[in-house]
């Protein structure tokens, strides 16, 4: 089969082409028809606090301004009110184990958002610590009229959406906005699904109401003549207690713009090639989206409706790529919010925690240390270069994650070490990590969350198994340990391998 001529893509750039299509296609925002089921009320009040100074929106998960339904409700709720805007971005010391990799794109995205708000008449405010603590005090001290939250799944910022409701004043009202799905998770389904099979429908019968284009933020009309504190960028990271030795990458540009630029580059560049190809680690065909929607630099529903422009051309490519951005990322979502153990094998389902604790005893051929996986210390030349990729690149290759994270199953002393493990490498480099998508790629590889028992073997049960040999039926493993320089380490292996005199 030919391969689709790359010449008939659009090359005007797509930063460009977006705005353009946002100011010929969308309504005034005050006119704009809001689908309020995108918004959980938490507080039951129908309107702002009296005598208000301005309307909040706490950014966290989605720091970016356009192409933002949180940003645009609260606009919304602004411009009804004719007042001010404002937008709370706290610097957190410490979020899971986030690095300075991760602090420093994300702080050169918030520049971005900072000017583009500034464009805007926005205020854009960096605030430092505990939003819980720091979002209530800046409400009570500017006498903010409401509230507007981003969603997050994660226990973490749904305990600080809990305890902002319990600090608030009476007479501010609070809500959430799902700014990250494309179909709110509280709409496409109300109880934890159990695979993709069973919520494929459900996202998919509510897509032609969810999957519109945006209205445009606009500038707005009122200015607050209140004083406020300058973001101090030069010294924003210089209380955070994080690990400093893991620096930022090179490869992705923080930020709406490089994100859209990422994207512009895989419908030109990867697209076609997307379906047939992004199993093969040694093959760039990936969206490579996933550090953007993972900080929400970019939405989501702005790159499927860009890519579904070319369905046409590249049609099963096109399917493939909304079932990873759309259905797979979404399930992720709805684990997390469902399953308050969704890092641990209390959140497995009991067929993968049978198997796994009937297995618990079995030798393990070969056990490493935390340390010796971070390094890259094992006798298998692939995990170590997809744990180098890992580290420089903060990211492996999604096929080759699954591989990494079940050789971390077969090579630990329990399938809890496996799993925290797991987690913690992949939060501590990974540019996506500390994500519902992370969470739930560790469980399904350790765990088998989202999938089924298969033929029980040593070790892993019935959990899915996967090996070196399988790898090299799939792709050109020697082509991928080339290009990151993964070792076989035997020098200790005495240390590694299990006396195979005590197995008998």
């Amino acid at each position: 089969m030919a391969e689709p001529s790359l010449k008939k893509l659009k090359t005007v750039d797509l930063v460009e082409q977006i705005n353009e299509q946002r100011k010929s296609t969308a309504e005034n925002i005050l006119k704009f028809n809001f689908n309020k089921k995108r918004v959980r009320v938490l507080t039951d009040l129908d309107e702002v606090a009296v005598k208000s100074k301005g309307i909040v929106y706490w950014m966290f998960r989605d720091a970016r301004v356009q192409d933002n339904w949180a940003l645009l409700f609260a606009q919304k709720t602004a411009l009804k009110n004719k007042v001010p805007l404002h937008v709370c971005f706290c610097i957190l010391p410490k979020f899971l184990d986030a690095t300075l990799r991760h602090y420093k794109f994300l702080l050169e995205a918030l520049k971005e958002v900072d000017k583009d708000c500034q464009a805007l008449n926005i205020n854009f405010h960096l605030l430092h610590g505990e939003p819980n603590n720091v979002i209530v005090d800046f409400v009570k001290k500017y006498k903010m009229g409401a509230l507007v939250a981003d969603f997050f799944p994660l226990r973490l910022p749904l305990h600080w959406v809990d305890d902002i409701k319990k600090q608030l004043p009476i007479d501010v009202p609070f809500c959430q906005v799902d700014a990250h799905n494309i179909v709110p998770c509280w709409i496409a389904s109300d109880k934890l699904e159990y695979a993709a099979r069973t919520i494929r429908n459900k996202i998919n019968s509510k897509l032609k109401e969810f999957l519109t284009e945006y209205p445009p933020v606009i500038k707005h009309p009122y200015v607050s003549d209140q004083k406020f504190p300058q973001n101090k960028w030069d010294t924003a990271l210089d209380a955070i207690l994080v690990d400093r030795t893991v620096d930022k990458i090179s490869w992705a540009k923080p930020g709406y713009k490089g994100g859209i630029a990422e994207l512009d580059s895989f419908i030109k560049k990867r697209l076609h090639i997307y379906n047939e190809k992004r199993n093969n680690p040694v093959v760039d065909a990936l969206s490579n989206l996933s550090p953007w929607f993972h900080f929400g630099m970019i939405s989501v529903q702005r790159c499927i409706l860009e890519v579904a422009k070319f369905k046409t051309q590249f049609k099963d490519s096109v399917e493939a790529f909304m079932e990873e951005a759309i259905i797979r990322r979404e399930l992720s979502d709805n684990f997390c919010f469902y399953n308050q153990n969704y890092d641990s094998l209390e959140g497995a389902y009991d067929w993968a925690k049978e198997t796994l604790n009937q297995h618990r005893k079995d030798k393990r051929e070969y056990i490493y240390t935390l340390e010796e996986f971070e390094k890259g210390l094992t006798h298998d030349d692939l995990w170590n270069s997809a744990q180098i990729q890992l580290i420089n690149e903060g990211k492996i290759h999604g096929f080759l994650r699954m591989y990494w994270a079940k050789k971390i199953l077969e090579w630990t002393p329990t399938p809890q070490d496996a799993l925290k493990w797991s987690i913690y490498l992949n939060d501590k480099y990974s540019m996506d990590g500390r994500d519902p998508n992370g969470y739930v790629g560790c469980m399904w590889s350790i765990c088998g969350i989202h999938d089924q028992g298969w033929r029980e073997r040593e070790v892993f049960g019935k959990i899915r198994y996967m090996n070196y040999k399988g790898c090299e039926r799939k792709f050109d493993v020697r082509a991928f340990v080339n290009k990151y320089g993964g070792k076989v380490h035997t020098k200790n292996e005495k240390l590694f391998k299990v006396d195979k005199k005590k197995k008998k």
